[in-house]
């Protein structure tokens, strides 16, 4: 993961909002509910995880899509992967803030 001057230029930006987010949550809810907002957070994004081959309850339909790779051509699995890193970019993102919430809720919540 390269960071580009794009990259460079918002993390000021972003880091103030996280922080500001912190600190709206913390006052809004305590130590105890940013705990449970991380856990929240992060079982979503772990779901989505899972899921970014495609949410199917059919067998079939999963294999289908696999087979349906394996007759790609290089270019075109090379595309889809860089395609799909770029959607689970931000989804690393947010499983990292929720592990920070969660470590940051319940480690106050029962220090304090």
């Amino acid at each position: 993961m390269r960071a580009t001057k794009w990259d460079y230029l918002v993390f000021p930006f972003l880091a103030a909002l996280l922080i500001g987010v912190f600190y709206a949550s913390l006052r809004l809810v305590g130590f105890f509910g940013l705990g449970v907002l991380g856990l929240i957070i992060g079982f979503i994004a772990v779901r989505m995880d899972l899921e970014r081959d495609g949410a199917s309850s059919d067998p079939s339909a999963l294999a289908e899509q696999f087979k349906a790779r394996e007759r790609m051509s290089r270019a075109e699995r090379a595309e889809f992967q860089a395609a799909q890193s770029f959607r689970l970019k931000p989804l690393f993102i947010a499983q990292v803030v929720a592990a920070g919430f969660v470590i940051f809720g319940f480690g106050f919540h029962f220090l304090l």
